[in-house]
């Protein structure tokens, strides 16, 4: 049902569907008919355009919506198309407006009456969000965030999830308002409304970025320098300025993360905005040498930016090595569990091994960046770093031999995990505070020396089977009791099939061995002699000479 807007008094039939006939009096599924028309309409999809359509004056309201937030996809790229941005949230305003007057009459029940309320506040609220008044729109998405709470909690579970879907939308706008004026905390609540949106892609989450981005900007603004390893560097990259500002967020995000594929997508977020503050820093590095080889200037001393360079690279790095150590401990989980199913690939030692190649590689990188070679502290953590994970990634090698059963080699590698630690173990007493972010190696030591043991049981059982025949199918070791899980699974050793060749008694063969050795009689008299031929025979023929 709709309210005509020329006369309060008469009610038009529009859509069955919608329509909600009470005693109590008229209704009009406000907010369920907009997310319907924008689903179906091309919002899915991020088009706006498709989205102009009319319905009344709810669809008039919403189409002056749509066709503004278009214009503002498009001043991205043209600012001149901000002023008619405005004009169209105005008149969207307007229209709300309208639609809650007519809401205000008496044949009208209660529900829509309040929908049509947060509708115009919402509307309201977007326009002095655009302005930024902030306060005005604070006041607005409030209002309207309490209307749609307040109806979340009095209708059934379906339409909940409606009313709270919407309020976490107007939720981040909220927050952004309050930052600016004068909300610390608020920044802080961006981040977790970012951290429970999974770290995925979508409407949301673009809009929390771009709140996120712009508040960033703002303090970046006051942003001048950054210490790290002793060393004070300006920092007059803008890009520059807003990644070190966000770092500490990024990082707190992560670590609280709910689960490991939201962690995944955050490390990737972090990889991918210093790499393109990285890349930002190298084309400044650029016009430096340009300006050193105008200037003649000596290149000795690292400069201020190449340093910057080098403590955005060590960022990089060690988030590499921070985001492959997760994933490793997720598959040594993994690896732990028991298998279900057969047909399916599972975690191997091999997959860890290649993560831990990662790691090593990343930290040897670090070890040679510019400014810091002559750093001891800096290079001896790097090398402690590094033999932590070599133990880790040797423990794993002989894991793959145990996997095969080549028991002298796997005994072999542990002990050299167990040197390595010991020497981290070592090293560590001079080096405060150095293995505070790796992994326990005493854990490790723990870990393989029950494993030397359970392996010396297993090479000796196995070489005692081996030679009893414990690779032979049941049927020929019966009387020998073995443990075999094999037996139980989808290709069990029973029998041997095909079978072995045996040999069986032949049909004889004979054969003329006396023929070589037999003395046949000439039989010269019993071949007939032929004829000399040619013209001579044939002349001694003619005079009796042959006879």
């Amino acid at each position: 049902m709709a309210l005509d807007k020329q006369n309060e008094g008469k009610i038009l039939p529009m859509d069955e569907n919608k329509e909600n006939t009470t005693e109590d009096g008229i209704g009009l599924e406000i907010l369920q008919i907009i997310k319907d028309s924008q689903q179906q309409h091309g919002l899915r999809h991020g088009d706006y355009q498709r989205y102009r359509y009319l319905l009344l004056v709810l669809m008039e309201a919403e189409r002056a919506w749509s066709y503004a937030m278009q214009l503002k996809q498009e001043a991205n790229t043209e600012p001149r198309k901000r002023f008619h941005l405005l004009s169209r949230l105005r008149k969207a305003a307007k229209h709300g407006e309208r639609l809650e007057k007519l809401c205000e009459s008496p044949r009208v029940d209660a529900k829509t009456k309040l929908e049509a309320q947060a509708y115009t506040s919402y509307l309201s609220g977007m326009v002095r969000f655009e302005l930024q008044e902030w306060k005005a729109a604070m006041e607005a998405f409030n209002k309207c965030k309490t209307i749609y709470e307040k109806l979340a909690s009095a209708f059934t579970e379906e339409l909940a999830v409606l009313y709270h879907q919407r309020v976490e939308e107007i939720s981040p706008n909220i927050r952004y308002c309050a930052y600016n004026i004068g909300d610390q905390n608020a920044m802080n609540e961006l981040m977790q409304m970012r951290l429970s949106a999974g770290g995925g892609g979508g409407m949301m989450a673009e809009k929390l970025e771009a709140l996120i981005t712009q508040t960033r900007a703002k303090q970046a603004a006051t942003m001048s320098e950054v210490e790290w390893r002793g060393r004070t560097v300006p920092v007059k990259i803008d890009k520059a300025r807003i990644f070190l500002l966000g770092l500490g967020d990024n990082e707190a995000a992560i670590a609280q993360a709910a689960n490991e594929e939201t962690k995944e997508r955050l490390y990737e977020t972090l990889l991918a905005e210093c790499r393109d503050t990285i890349q930002a820093v190298r084309e400044e590095l650029k016009t430096e040498a340009k300006q050193r080889e105008r200037s003649d200037e000596a290149s000795g001393k690292v400069s201020n930016l190449q340093f910057l360079h080098s403590y955005l690279t060590y960022i990089k790095l060690w988030t590499v090595v921070k985001r492959n150590e997760s994933m490793a401990h997720m598959l040594q989980a993994k690896l732990k569990e028991p298998q279900t199913d057969e047909n399916k690939r599972g975690p191997r030692p091999q997959d860890l091994i290649r993560l831990y190649d990662i790691i090593l590689q990343s930290l040897a990188e670090l070890s040679s960046l510019q400014g810091l070679e002559e750093d001891h502290t800096f290079q001896k953590e790097v090398a402690l770093k590094m033999l932590v994970y070599k133990a880790y990634r040797c423990f794993f090698i002989a894991q793959s031999y145990v996997l095969v059963k080549k028991w002298s080699e796997a005994l072999v590698l542990y002990e050299r995990v167990l040197k390595y630690a010991k020497e981290v173990q070592s090293k560590a007493k001079s080096l405060n505070n150095s293995l505070k972010d790796l992994p326990d190696v005493q854990e490790l030591i723990t870990e393989v020396n029950a494993e030397k043991y359970s392996l010396q049981a297993a090479a000796i059982l196995g070489g005692y089977l081996t030679c009893k025949g414990s690779h032979f199918p049941l049927c020929e070791r019966l009387e020998t009791f073995h443990l075999d899980p094999t037996l139980v699974g989808k290709q069990p050793n029973l029998v041997q099939f095909p079978p072995d060749f045996q040999p069986i008694p032949c049909k004889p063969l004979f054969f003329d061995l006396a023929l070589n050795h037999v003395a046949f009689p000439p039989l010269d008299d019993k071949v007939e002699q032929k004829g000399k031929g040619g013209l001579t025979g044939y002349i001694k023929g003619i005079f009796g000479f042959g006879s």
